[in-house]
């Protein structure tokens, strides 16, 4: 791919699950954790292992409810909106012990296609125009230490996207999966649109290795930052980690830390840390991890 690979991919990695993901409860698909102050894959996991368990008591405590997880291992407490629940990734990361921005971020998966219809925008009880929800994203990007937004727009909403793009910068990543669907020509599309900052790379979702290169070197010389993931339909092969690491993923995303299919991935990127000695990706320049300035309440 032109270059040598000097770093392992920044984790990603589900707490809440929403949406199709899960049982619908709220319409976002995922909240996920970034362990921001994290040196190596090893300090990575165990930010997240303790985020995790924090809240899964927090959601024993008040919905009663057991462990459920959703299709990549996310909790999937039946919040009421999703301003709770991303209120409650916040409360769990304070109450593992970590400063919410510092210690551990939070990236979203909107996957806002799934709640679009005829021009608007159906979040819960409300209905959003395209403006009307990017205005929603910036202010959760402003209010929570969201770091990543991905699919925050409906996957053929064009028009909207660098507006979006322009609304998050440079808090947040502008992060296309439906959008750009590991697609060369959607990417080319983007990348003059100014529609996105970032790519979610799936390389079955294109369909060969050559594609997903190709998508990636697009990506890259627009300047954009390149998250490598997997699909909630995986297996215990753990190839991906390898990609990551040789294609230089600057994030990878595979799902939460409780199935089997989700870990071997994880264990793999752990072999590789031991035998490269490679730091983690340092988050994108102008992206940074902010501890100041959010309020969590209402």
């Amino acid at each position: 791919m032109g270059e040598t690979p000097r770093s392992l991919p920044r984790l990603t990695v589900n707490l809440f699950s929403g949406g199709k993901h899960a049982g619908g409860q709220v319409p976002i698909q995922d909240v996920l954790l970034v362990p921001a102050a994290a040196a190596t894959i090893d300090d990575g996991l165990a930010a997240v292992c303790a985020v995790y368990l924090a809240a899964a008591d927090r959601a024993r405590e008040r919905y009663g409810m057991r462990l459920l997880t959703a299709d990549e291992g996310g909790l999937a407490p039946p919040f009421e909106d999703a301003e709770t629940m991303l209120a409650e990734a916040v409360a769990a990361i304070e109450a593992a012990g970590c400063k919410p921005g510092r210690d551990v971020a939070l990236a979203v998966d909107v996957a806002s296609s799934h709640f679009f219809q005829d021009g608007v925008y159906e979040l819960g009880r409300e209905r959003l125009d395209a403006g009307g929800m990017i205005e929603r994203l910036g202010r959760w990007v402003e209010r929570f230490p969201i770091v990543s937004v991905e699919d925050g727009l409906a996957e053929d909403d064009w028009a909207h996207w660098p507006a979006l793009r322009a609304r998050l910068d440079p808090r947040a990543l502008t992060l296309g999966d439906d959008l750009l669907c590991t697609n060369p020509a959607r990417i080319e599309r983007a990348v003059k649109a100014g529609a996105a900052d970032a790519l979610l790379l799936k390389v079955n979702q294109i369909g060969t290795l050559t594609e997903a290169a190709e998508a990636r070197v697009l990506a890259r010389a627009a300047g954009w930052k390149v998250t490598i993931s997997a699909r909630s339909g995986e297996t215990e092969d753990d190839w991906l980690a390898d990609l990551a690491v040789g294609w230089s993923g600057d994030q990878i995303k595979v799902g939460s830390i409780q199935q089997s299919e989700r870990l071997a991935k994880y264990n793999r990127l752990l072999e590789i840390e031991a035998e490269t000695k490679f730091p983690v990706s340092a988050w994108p320049a102008g992206k940074s991890f902010p501890s100041q300035g959010y309020r969590y309440g209402s």
